[in-house]
């Protein structure tokens, strides 16, 4: 996946071949705002555009922009992989739920 940035904002960018353009969707919001451009430059001017839309009409109805995440998230893995993850995070003295956490955090710090 192609994420371009715009202030605190990310989109995730695709090549679109049955229209020949590239189409960008803004992540993480309270709805949906996607544009489109040919060059990496009109997708940028296209984000903006979209941007400042979705955000003006989120203003108009009372709307929070942004999605609220409750900061939980069920995950269900193998047998082997949870055994696994368990003696890992007792070798370091953590709970399964910080260990996972801490490796997700290392994960997510290193891809951005």
């Amino acid at each position: 996946m192609n994420v371009m940035k715009l202030d605190n904002y990310s989109a995730k960018i695709e090549y679109d071949p049955d229209i020949d353009l590239f189409r960008g969707e803004i992540l993480g919001l309270n709805g949906g705002a996607d544009f489109y451009g040919k060059t990496p430059q009109e997708l940028r001017k296209e984000f903006q555009k979209s941007l400042t839309i979705f955000l003006d009409t989120c203003k108009e109805k009372g709307i929070p922009p942004i999605k609220d995440f409750s900061g939980k998230f069920n995950l269900r893995v193998s047998k082997d992989l949870h055994s696994k993850i368990s003696i890992e995070a007792s070798s370091e003295g953590k709970s399964i739920n910080q260990w996972v956490v801490d490796a997700l955090s290392n994960l997510v710090e290193h891809t951005r």
